[in-house]
């Protein structure tokens, strides 16, 4: 069956509108007006994102120097690599909300109430561990409800959310399978 869509809805602007709108409002940066979300309730909900992320990385690093243990050696290298990784989202997420005109919210007052998920220390190595995967299971939760709240409506925002909770889920993978292999059971089933 042909696409007819292409067919049907014809370009929203020929290159002459275009280059002049890209004159107009240059203090606006990369906000266009093709962006159909509203770039201040955007940075209030990357603000929030960008909480989430900066309490990851104090978490996983605190947990990388405070697991004891013989047998903690391996969760203490992933717990490093998750707060290197979780570094990295927070500085995507500030890039994001700079380039929508914000400031972002770097300031530890209040970040735990910003934040979705929480800071635990960890009673011992399979706490920590599984303090880490509550916070990634949230974190994926909610990027997933991100993603579909952007939408089309703020397609880059919406990557950028897709991008994290792809990294976000293989650490919820890492997270299970640390938790299996300390228990010693085997929490999904096999299938």
């Amino acid at each position: 069956m042909p696409d007819t869509t292409s067919q049907t809805m014809p370009f929203l602007s020929d290159v002459a509108t275009l280059r002049a709108r890209a004159r107009e409002h240059l203090e606006h940066g990369a906000v266009t007006p093709a962006l159909n979300a509203d770039p201040a309730r955007t940075v209030e909900i990357l603000q929030n994102v960008l909480a989430t992320e900066l309490v990851c990385v104090l978490r996983y690093t605190q947990h990388a120097v405070t697991a004891s243990g013989l047998s903690s050696q391996g969760a203490k290298a992933e717990f490093a690599e998750h707060a290197r990784e979780e570094q990295d989202h927070a500085m995507w997420v500030a890039e994001r909300i700079a380039q929508l005109g914000g400031t972002p919210n770097f300031d530890p007052d209040g970040m735990a109430d910003r934040s979705a998920s929480q800071f635990s220390p960890g009673e011992n190595l399979v706490d920590m561990i599984r303090e880490n995967l509550i916070a990634e299971r949230i974190a994926v939760e909610h990027y997933q409800e991100l993603v579909r709240y952007f939408g089309d409506r703020d397609p880059t925002t919406r990557a950028l959310i897709e991008r994290i909770l792809a990294v976000e889920e293989e650490h919820a993978d890492d997270m299970h399978d640390l938790l299996v292999a300390h228990e010693g059971q085997p929490m999904l089933p096999n299938g």
